[in-house]
């Protein structure tokens, strides 16, 4: 029986990997080894109760008690903590799926990397702040890294019998979220409901905003070089409004593969749990009748900026991308609060790698795990600082 971890549980990544679980037989299918969520307790509970679960942990250590009383008698550990995720990610699991928010997802990736483990990655911070560091660590233990970005997947399955050498471009689509269609002087002032309707997928409110500003899409390109080790310059982005072509691969005969699917999460999620083979699952199927038609546009990197700043990080490489990720992660809490406009979001963003790199510079050297948490740090501190001079 194969032994599965989910981190980040609860989210909306987490829900449908639960769901395709419990299609699959659930406990009579797979053993579950550990689970971790937020604040949704109760949900988290449930989830590990109905699964089987050795541990459930929450984030937050405050809420421990509550989990503690929500598992008594169910045969189910209770933790909480930073800590205790990590600890979690150290039992022995054969397929973990990695979705947890923002660089927390991180530590307990590389954790499961190391026993080994296939690592279902729904966390793009982690292959942004530390794509070097985490794919070296999966070659040194045989570990596997199977992409759950919708894209991401779609670029893999189509590399799938290719030859990586005939790759000339990756082409990344993107919905352009949901302010996709405003005039740029409106953009100042779009409000957090404003970002949240997004027109295609059901997402968790961070990522539907980061899709919105495309700070999402600029975190998946630099990932896809790092992912698929191609240079900066061979990753492009399409917006693709209907959001059907996931993304698309060009090889140098010109010839141009794409992987096409209605938007559902199930199918990357369920695509990573069943590899190498593929299994039924629950999405919807493709009408191209009814579709009628796709389109297609550039990015205006003004409405966008995000996409210039992830190629000037994957240019500097070393430090950078855990700089562009901490300096975003900032900016976007600023935004939720109300204390920053939507477009300055991408301000602060360039503010603070310019601080940064006028210290630091560019490097090649591939950085250590400490290296990736302490720059992490200093970002926060240096946009919080630059955030609290501009208000």
């Amino acid at each position: 029986m194969r032994r599965i971890s989910i981190f980040g549980a609860t989210g909306s990544i987490g829900e449908s990997t639960f769901d395709l679980i419990t299609r699959a037989g659930g406990p009579q299918a797979f053993h579950t080894v550990a689970l971790s969520g937020g604040r949704n307790l109760a949900r988290l509970a449930q989830m590990a109760v109905a699964l089987r679960a050795e541990v459930a942990v929450t984030a937050h250590e405050d809420a421990l008690g509550e989990l503690q009383d929500r598992l008594a008698g169910t045969g189910v550990q209770a933790a909480a903590g930073a800590t205790a995720i990590a600890e979690a990610a150290d039992r022995p699991a054969d397929w973990v799926m990695s979705a947890i928010v923002g660089a927390a997802g991180l530590v307990p990736g590389m954790r499961a990397l190391a026993h080994g483990s296939t690592l279902a990655l729904a966390n793009k911070e982690s292959l942004v702040t530390a794509g070097p560091l985490l794919m070296a660590t999966a070659r040194a233990h045989g570990a596997t890294v199977l992409p759950v970005d919708s894209e991401h997947s779609a670029i893999f399955q189509s590399l799938m019998g290719e030859d990586s050498r005939a790759v000339e471009r990756i082409i990344l689509t993107a919905s352009g979220g949901a302010l996709r269609d405003w005039p740029l002087e409106a953009l100042q002032n779009a409000t957090v409901q404003d970002a949240l309707a997004h027109p295609n997928w059901s997402m968790g409110p961070r990522i539907t905003i980061d899709s919105a500003s495309m700070f999402n899409k600029a975190m998946e390109v630099i990932e896809a070089k790092e992912l698929f080790g191609v240079r900066p310059d061979q990753v492009e982005v399409i917006i693709h409004p209907e959001s059907i072509i996931h993304s698309m691969v060009g090889f140098h005969d010109g010839g141009i593969i794409a992987h096409l699917g209605m938007p559902d999460m199930r199918h990357p999620i369920g695509f990573a749990l069943n590899y190498p083979e593929r299994a039924p699952l629950p999405v919807a199927r493709l009408d191209f009748a009814k579709l009628g038609q796709m389109t297609f546009r550039a990015p205006d990197l003004i409405r966008y900026p995000a996409l210039r700043l992830a190629h000037e990080v994957m240019v500097a490489g070393g430090l950078s991308g855990a700089a562009f990720n901490a300096a975003k992660e900032v900016a976007l809490d600023q935004f939720i609060a109300g204390s920053l406009g939507f477009a300055q979001m991408s301000h602060l963003v360039e503010a603070s790698l310019s601080a940064l790199w006028a210290q630091f510079g560019p490097t090649d050297a591939i950085p250590t795990l400490e290296d990736v948490l302490a720059m992490d740090d200093l970002t926060r501190r240096t946009a919080r600082g630059l955030a609290a001079k501009n208000s």
